[in-house]
C-alpha cells in the first residue's frame, strides 16, 4: 500500500496538484463567464422557473422531470466532498482554501451551464427508448472527434470509481465507525446490497431515490450546522476575515496547523471545489440528458443551480462550522492511518518557527533540510525511548502522546522504520494530532447546541449524501459503458461497481482520496478542451433560446 500511495502522489504531482490544472479549470470558467455575459447571474431566476416546471411542454422527449434531473445531478455532487472534502481542503490549505472553492463554484456555474447545454443538444435515444447523453456525444457528433469521445468515456468509467464509488463508501464507513463503533465490514455488506438493488432499476429509480434523499437530508444537515454556527456566532466574522485575508497570501501557522502557501491553498481549494461540485468534469450532463425538454439551453440553465447549492451554500456552511468551532487547528486523540504518518530524522519542536517552516517545505515535496527517518525505535510499554532520534508527524502535524501497540497489547522491544514508514504494517499507532476529512467535520458538529449528539447528524447525513452520490455515479458509468461497448456491458459494469464499493469501505482513506484526485483530472481535461472548441456554437445556441423564450416571449 505504501508503494501504491507513493505512486499515486507521484502522478498527482503532475496532474491535479500541478498548478496548471486548477488554473486551466478556473480560467475556462472565467472565459465562458465573460464570453456569455455572466449567465450565472443573468439566467439565475429563469433557471429556478425552469426547474419548477414553469416552462414545461407536453410531449418533450426524456425520462425524468427537470427537478429529478437536477436532484440526480446534485446527488452525484452532494456527498463526501461537502462533508469530508471541505474539511480536507481546510486541513491542507487553511481558511484561504474556502475562498478558492467559492471561485471554483462561481465560475463553475458557467462551466456547468456550457457542458450540460452542449451535451443535451447532442444526446441520443437508445433502442430501449431511454436517453443517453454526456460530453462523449457532443465530442463525436458536434466536434467529429470520436477519439476524444472514447478517451472521455473511458475516463468516466474510471472516475465513476475514483469520484463516485470509493471515496463515498470509505467516508461512510469511517464516519459510522468513529460515531457508532460500527465495523466497516458490516457497513460494506449492508450498503453494497442496497446499492445493487437501486442501480438495477436504472435512471427512473435512481432519479426517484435522489429526489427523495437530497432535499430531506439537506434540511437535516443544515439544522445541525446552524446548531454549531449560532453558539459560535462571534467567530463568524473572524472566520470570514481569515478566508479573505489569506486568499492571496496563504495561511500562517496557528495551533497545530503548520501553515499553507498561496499556491497550496489555491490548488487545494480549486481541486476540492471541483470534487465537490464537479463543474467542468462532465459528469452532470449525463444526468441532465434524461430531462424531458427539447431545449438544450433550458436544461443548461437548470444546471447553473448545482454549484450554487452544492458549494456556495452547503460547502460554505460546512466550512463555517469547522472554522468557527476552531477544531481545524486543534489536536485530538485518534488512531493514525499509515498513509498519514511520517517519521522524520531528528528532534523538531512545534515552538520553533524554523522547524515549522522546514517541515512544511518537506511535506510539500520542496527543498528542505528535513529527511525521512530510517532506523530502529526502542519501545517500552508502547512508548518510544529514543525520542531524540526522530519526530513523528501525523496528518501534517506534530504527533503527541504516541502509543504503539498490536493485537497482543502494548509493544516492548524494537520496531523498524524505513524511509519514514513503519516496517511492520500490523502495528497500531495512536496519539493526538490534527484531524482531516470526515472525522474533522464530525468533531466540529459536537461544538454546538447538540453537543456530542451532533456527530450523529454528520454520520447520518454523510451516509445518505454519499450513498446517493454512489448511486448517481453508477448511472454515469453505465452510460459511458453503453457508449463504449453497448447495452450488454452495463450488467458486468454494475457488478464490478458494487464489488469496488464493498472493498473501498475497508481501504485506507488517504489512498482513496489520492485515487479520486487523479481520476478527476483524467475526466475533466478532455471535457474542458471540448467545450472550449465549441464556444461559438454554445453562444449561438443560448442566444437563439433566449430570443425565443426570454422575458416577455411566449
Amino acid at each position: 500500500m505504501d508503494a501504491v500511495n507513493d505512486f499515486l502522489i507521484f502522478l498527482d504531482g503532475y496532474l491535479g496538484s500541478a498548478i496548471w490544472f486548477p488554473t486551466f479549470l478556473l480560467l475556462t470558467g472565467v472565459f465562458f463567464t465573460f464570453y456569455l455575459g455572466f449567465p450565472q447571474i443573468r439566467y439565475f431566476k429563469h433557471a429556478v422557473g425552469v426547474t419548477a416546471g414553469k416552462f414545461d411542454k407536453e410531449g418533450a422527449k426524456g425520462d425524468t422531470t427537470h427537478f429529478k434531473a437536477l436532484s440526480t445531478a446534485l446527488s452525484g455532487t452532494v456527498g463526501t466532498g461537502n462533508i469530508g472534502g471541505v474539511a480536507l481542503a481546510l486541513h491542507l490549505g487553511g481558511p484561504a482554501a474556502l475562498f478558492w472553492m467559492w471561485m471554483t463554484a462561481f465560475f463553475g456555474m458557467t462551466s456547468k451551464f456550457v457542458e450540460v447545454t452542449l451535451s443535451h443538444k447532442y444526446r441520443n435515444q437508445e433502442s430501449d427508448g431511454t436517453m443517453s447523453g454526456g460530453p462523449m456525444y457532443y465530442m463525436e457528433r458536434g466536434l467529429k472527434m470520436k477519439w476524444l469521445a472514447v478517451i472521455f468515456a473511458i475516463a468516466t468509467v474510471l472516475s465513476s470509481f475514483g469520484t463516485g464509488n470509493l471515496p463515498q463508501i470509505n467516508g461512510i464507513a469511517s464516519g459510522l465507525e468513529s460515531t457508532f463503533d460500527l465495523d466497516p465490514l458490516i457497513t460494506a455488506s449492508v450498503l453494497s446490497v442496497l446499492l445493487a438493488l437501486v442501480i438495477i432499476g436504472g435512471i427512473t429509480r435512481i432519479a426517484t431515490v435522489a429526489a427523495t434523499i437530497v432535499p430531506t437530508m439537506a434540511v437535516f444537515y443544515l439544522i445541525g450546522a446552524f446548531a454549531v454556527i449560532i453558539p459560535n456566532i462571534t467567530n463568524i466574522i473572524p472566520s470570514f476575515v481569515s478566508i479573505f485575508a489569506d486568499a492571496f497570501t496563504g495561511s500562517a501557522a496557528v495551533g497545530g496547523f503548520l501553515g499553507a502557501t498561496f499556491a497550496y491553498a489555491f490548488d487545494r481549494g480549486v481541486n476540492r471545489g471541483l470534487y465537490s461540485n464537479e463543474a467542468g468534469q462532465g459528469s452532470a450532463p449525463i444526468a441532465h440528458a434524461a430531462a424531458k425538454t427539447d431545449e438544450p439551453a433550458s436544461e443548461g440553465m437548470v444546471s447553473i443551480l448545482e454549484p450554487f447549492i452544492d458549494t456556495i451554500v452547503i460547502c460554505t456552511i460546512t466550512g463555517l462550522v469547522i472554522l468557527s468551532s476552531g477544531v481545524w487547528m486543534e489536536k485530538f486523540e485518534n488512531e493514525f492511518q499509515r498513509a498519514d504518518m511520517n517519521f522524520v530524522a531528528g528532534n523538531f519542536s512545534e515552538s520553533e518557527n524554523d522547524d515549522i517552516e522546514q517541515l512544511f517545505l518537506y511535506l510539500n515535496g520542496d527543498a528542505s533540510s528535513v529527511s525521512s527517518f530510517s532506523g530502529p525505535i526502542s519501545l517500552v510499554d508502547g512508548q518510544a525511548q529514543n525520542v531524540n532520534d526522530f519526530t513523528l508527524l501525523n496528518a501534517r502535524s506534530f504527533a503527541e502522546g504516541v502509543i504503539y501497540s498490536n493485537n497482543e497489547g502494548l509493544i516492548s522491544g524494537v520496531v523498524g522504520v524505513t524511509d519514514g514508514a513503519l516496517d511492520d504494517t500490523s502495528i497500531i499507532v495512536t496519539g493526538s494530532s490534527l484531524l482531516h476529512s470526515v472525522p474533522l467535520t464530525t468533531r466540529a458538529f459536537t461544538r454546538g447546541f447538540f453537543g456530542e449528539y451532533g456527530q450523529y447528524i454528520v454520520s447520518l447525513g454523510l451516509m445518505l449524501f454519499a450513498f446517493s452520490t454512489a448511486i448517481a455515479w453508477s448511472y454515469y458509468g453505465d452510460r459511458a459503458m453503453t457508449y463504449l461497448f453497448g447495452p450488454k456491458s452495463v450488467l458486468p459494469y454494475r457488478i464490478v461497481y458494487v464489488l469496488g464499493f464493498f472493498y473501498a469501505a475497508l481501504a485506507d482513506t488517504t489512498i482513496v482520496w489520492n485515487i479520486s484526485l487523479i481520476t478527476i483530472v483524467l475526466m475533466t481535461v478532455p471535457n474542458l478542451v471540448g467545450i472550449l472548441l465549441m464556444h461559438r456554437e454554445m453562444k449561438h445556441t443560448v442566444r437563439d433560446y433566449w430570443e425565443r423564450t426570454g422575458p416577455g416571449k411566449s
